[in-house]
């Protein structure tokens, strides 16, 4: 009996041994699988920092640069006459160019107070089709310059949605700005604005562009992430566009989804709440 009892307390040390070698070698490899999942997202994360603020320099060097130039031409006009025609032309490109530097500038300071929690919008009723027609307007030259056909269909029974109209022209002037860039000649970009079953609003930018693989999807949506983050990618821009567009979205209580096939298009869909409904919230 002794030995019995001698030889059910071994086996219990040795379970109990067998149990805490188990337990740390589990740590362990779960330790270092943590560690090397923890290197991965830091190596990602620099790698895209990186790869964003020297896409950035070249966003904010090429206005600046337009500007310094054409300015100290100007500048020179007592000893270096010019044309007057010549003075309106380097006035238009100095224009222009602050207005694309003004562009990056917001885009950064726009995205810096939606990563802080700091952005706060204002809700009253909105005509989503007014906002609409005024950023089809808007982008007429762009979509002509690009050699691209621009459509808006509005459904006539469009109810008003609760929101800040500012941001909304914001939202789909950016989806409108995406659609018209990487859209090559010949292609098509439509916007449709419906009413949905509980009283809310679709809209969808759809174009027949170069469209994205589900990664690239995900890469657009991302702060600071572009899908094509070399120098040599062959549309200029902050890749803020639509992180921004999202984000002001689901400030006004809706969505933003995307679906897209490489080589065949895009479309981007918004889902605006009922006037009734705010974020989730009877008002």
């Amino acid at each position: 009996m002794i030995n019995g009892t001698l030889n059910h307390g071994k086996s219990n040390s040795l379970m109990n041994e067998y149990s805490s070698l188990l337990g740390e070698a589990i740590l362990r490899n779960r330790t270092r699988a943590a560690e090397h999942s923890a290197r991965i997202e830091a190596e990602l994360a620099s790698r895209v920092k990186s790869e964003f603020i020297s896409n950035m320099s070249h966003e904010l060097r090429t206005p600046l640069n337009t500007i310094i130039g054409f300015s100290k031409l100007l500048s020179e006009h007592n000893g270096r006459p010019l044309q007057n025609t010549d003075i309106v032309q380097y006035s238009h490109l100095i224009h222009d160019a602050a207005g694309q530097l003004l562009a990056v500038i917001n885009d950064i300071l726009d995205i810096s107070k939606i990563q802080s929690g700091r952005y706060t919008i204002d809700h009253s009723e909105v005509h989503v089709d007014d906002v609409l027609a005024a950023c089809v307007a808007s982008s007429k030259l762009a979509a002509d310059d690009a050699q691209v056909s621009l459509a808006l269909y509005v459904d006539a029974s469009l109810s008003t949605v609760r929101g800040d109209i500012t941001k909304l022209r914001q939202i789909f002037a950016n989806l409108l700005s995406n659609a018209i860039k990487f859209t090559k000649p010949g292609g098509k970009v439509k916007v449709d604005a419906n009413r949905t079953n509980d009283g809310g609003t679709l809209v969808t930018v759809e174009d027949t562009g170069v469209g994205m693989s589900a990664e690239e999807i995900e890469i657009s949506l991302t702060p600071f992430g572009q899908v094509d983050g070399k120098r040599t990618r062959w549309r200029e821009g902050t890749g803020l566009g639509l992180p921004i567009a999202k984000s002001l979205v689901e400030l006004h209580g809706g969505r933003l989804e995307i679906k897209s096939r490489k080589e065949e298009g895009t479309t981007v869909a918004v889902f605006l709440p009922s006037r009734h409904l705010v974020s989730g919230t009877t008002r």
